[in-house]
């Protein structure tokens, strides 16, 4: 089995203008094939390459599995003591490897000062960790697959100094609950993210979401039944919950039967077990990690252990297998028209999963040309997870962005 898509833009081609990067891609594709090698075998295997393109199940011909990015636990304000306990846990567990310093540029809140702001809510029975900090309008974090609020760890602080923010651990993942025999969706979790907006934050909010996260966020934005979001921020948005959602892209559709023999294995509880015993193997995750940012000095042991922590709770092998093996649920294509609120899509030029120049890459790259509500920046050097990679070119583009929006007292203008 192959697994990551990773044709990584040259320092030549890296532009703000991602139209003029995709036209540039194809161009050198062309003339590769017209003067190097018949047919551009090589790139039609690097092609190939991306089955898993999106994040999930990675195996690798010389280490039976490996599958892709994200990360695990913290929560927030003045919780239960049992609520702050089980968060703890969680990150304490996930904190005990050790660690390289961190390359990023700006500060980053540690796990056990994450856990200590931990608490939980209980939605329809189940309990959700998540985290509050700071003051100021409400916006709301919301992780990738297999991640959680740690994954937020160089963000939390800055943005809490203007912002009141949220962070949430879906169900499913980080200290949140994981029931037995559930079965996820999109449209599950952006429930979730709806009635949390509901409950617990009860002011219009930002929802701010990487990956599967951001698809959950689009989803619920375009819920027009309700006001509850006012500006939505998408980082390398997923074009579903697994790889079945791209049916448009010659690469999947050569490898479905792969896909579909996949979803058979991890369906028999001895394969998938082994499998994600693999996966969650420090070495493992290191590799995939690296492969997933585009600045590898972001990728530190701190980062790693954070993913294996909540791969240990009970659960935690189950919803990885129904989210893989899933529906892949509403395609952000069909949604993003629907949103009349502002819109900013960062997204990293360097991302395996989501490439730009994929279905879901192409169609954002193009949005804002028709919809006067939706801005984007491309990020030079970035991968899959602009806001733990970089978090510095982020938040030079969130900030600004943040504070253009009208407070929620005003009428909704789409900010172009």
């Amino acid at each position: 089995f192959v697994i990551c898509y990773r044709d990584p833009l040259s320092s030549a081609e890296k532009s703000t203008n991602l139209s003029a990067i995709i036209d540039r891609r194809r161009q050198k594709g062309k003339n590769t094939r017209d003067n190097r090698w018949p047919l551009g075998e090589t790139e039609r295997a690097a092609d190939m390459a991306a089955l898993a393109h999106h994040h999930r199940v990675l195996l690798s011909f010389t280490s039976f599995a490996t599958p892709r990015t994200h990360l695990p636990c913290a929560s927030s304000s003045p919780p239960p003591t049992h609520a702050r306990l089980r968060g703890a846990r969680v990150l304490r567990h996930a904190s005990g490897g050790g660690g390289s310093s961190s390359a990023a540029p700006v500060s980053s809140s540690s796990l056990e000062e994450l856990s200590r702001s931990c608490t939980t809510w209980s939605w329809r029975g189940m309990r959700v960790n998540y985290l509050v900090r700071g003051e100021g309008p409400p916006v709301l974090l919301v992780h990738g697959f297999g991640a959680s609020v740690a994954h937020w760890r160089r963000n939390i602080g800055v943005l809490s100094e203007s912002n009141t923010v949220y962070a949430i651990d879906l169900l499913g993942f980080g200290a949140s609950d994981k029931p037995a025999g559930f079965s996820y969706t999109m449209e599950t979790w952006a429930e979730l993210i709806l009635e949390f907006l509901d409950e617990v934050v009860k002011r219009p909010t930002v929802l701010v979401g990487n990956s599967v996260g951001s698809l959950a966020c689009v989803i619920a934005a375009s819920d027009s039944t309700r006001d509850l979001v006012r500006g939505l921020v998408l980082l390398n948005c997923s074009g579903g919950m697994n790889n079945k959602a791209i049916v448009d892209d010659w690469r999947i559709k050569l490898l479905l039967p792969l896909l579909w023999l996949i979803d058979f294995l991890l369906k028999q509880k001895s394969i998938a077990s082994a499998l994600f015993g693999r996966v969650k193997e420090r070495e493992n995750l290191k590799n995939i990690l690296m492969s997933v940012y585009g600045n590898k000095d972001a990728v530190d042991d701190e980062l790693v252990e954070i993913i294996r922590g909540p791969a240990d709770t009970e659960g935690a092998l189950d919803a990885f297998v129904s989210t893989v093996t899933g529906p892949p649920g509403p395609s952000p294509i069909a949604l993003m028209p629907r949103i009349k609120i502002p819109v900013l899509v960062l997204w990293g030029d360097e991302d395996p999963f989501t490439p730009i120049d994929g279905p879901v890459g192409k169609y954002f790259s193009g949005l804002p040309s028709e919809l006067p509500n939706v801005r984007l920046y491309m990020l030079e050097g970035v991968g899959h997870c602009p806001h733990d990679d970089r978090p510095d070119l982020v938040h030079e583009k969130l900030l600004p962005w943040l504070a253009s929006l009208p407070s929620a007292a005003e009428p909704e203008v789409a900010v172009a």
